[in-house]
């Protein structure tokens, strides 16, 4: 089963408010549908004159999918596309393409790049979570008897981690990682009382989706922690972080994500310490 990415889910969404719009949405709407990889490259200007509409109505249009601005929902064609291509040679050919940055493939610019990119995504994840949130998700942890991570492809080191941290925090902590095909088998394990912590970001294992609905569907709380507001793994969570990660030259970083589930196991520390006291 192919997984479902934000440009699959967006595209969706327009097919089915398609009938709704306006006449001049409806073009923009079509031609979207029909040139997803080539809104990538073109500018504002060039596809509204290819949709034949005013370039504000792909501002309207973004608007209408609760986007801040077309350039905004532009950035998941660009995702997607990157996501198509597999082979890293060809991903940062097509970034280079993309992005034109004439002296930006020094390592020296990349790590300046990198490193500016992930302080603005660490600044808005402090700016974006707050107090209640974690201290909701740490309560869940807390309660559990036992503590499920799953989290796959990219989102594995995040998982990974997560569950080493917790394993020094004395809490009984399992990954659900399918070794040996025995996701069946792993997932029976999962019972009244036990926590699910999903991670996974766009485009979402099919995998990890399963499990979320087969966890929803025995009453088993749920932290998620994604990249979107339309991700499938809100659906099922008690609690949810939607976090953005820094992107340059096509590869997408990390840093956010361990930054928050740090500060998870660290306010966990702290609250089983008092609980000592």
């Amino acid at each position: 089963m192919k997984e479902k990415s934000q440009l699959t889910m967006l595209k969706m969404e327009i097919q089915t408010r398609y009938d709704g719009l306006s006449k001049r949405l409806k073009q923009v709407a079509q031609y979207i549908l029909d040139n997803s990889d080539s809104v990538v490259f073109d500018t504002v200007a060039t596809i509204a004159e290819k949709a034949n509409v005013p370039p504000s109505t792909l501002i309207r249009f973004a608007a209408e999918f609760g986007f801040s601005g077309f350039n905004e929902m532009k950035q998941i064609f660009r995702e997607n596309l990157m996501e198509k291509t597999t082979n890293y040679t060809e991903r940062l050919q097509l970034s280079h393409k993309i992005n034109q940055v004439e002296g930006s493939e020094s390592p020296e610019n990349i790590l300046a790049i990198f490193a500016h990119a992930n302080g603005q995504a660490l600044q808005q994840l402090a700016n974006s979570t707050e107090n209640e949130q974690i201290y909701a998700a740490v309560k869940i942890l807390k309660e559990a008897n036992n503590i499920f991570i799953v989290g796959l492809k990219r989102s594995f080191s995040v998982a990974c981690y997560l569950n080493y941290a917790l394993h020094h925090l004395d809490c009984r902590s399992f990954l659900i990682n399918g070794l040996g095909g025995m996701f069946d088998e792993q997932l029976n394990q999962v019972k009244a009382g036990d926590v699910l912590v999903s991670i996974s970001f766009s485009p979402y294992a099919n995998e990890t989706l399963n499990i979320t609905q087969t966890t929803a569907k025995k009453g088993i709380k749920q932290i998620a922690i994604t990249d979107s507001q339309i991700s499938p793994l809100l659906a099922f969570s008690d609690v949810s972080f939607v976090v953005k990660e820094a992107q340059v030259l096509g590869f997408r970083s990390q840093c956010v994500t361990m930054s928050l589930v740090q500060t998870l196991a660290i306010t966990l520390g702290l609250e089983k310490e008092k609980d000592k006291e």
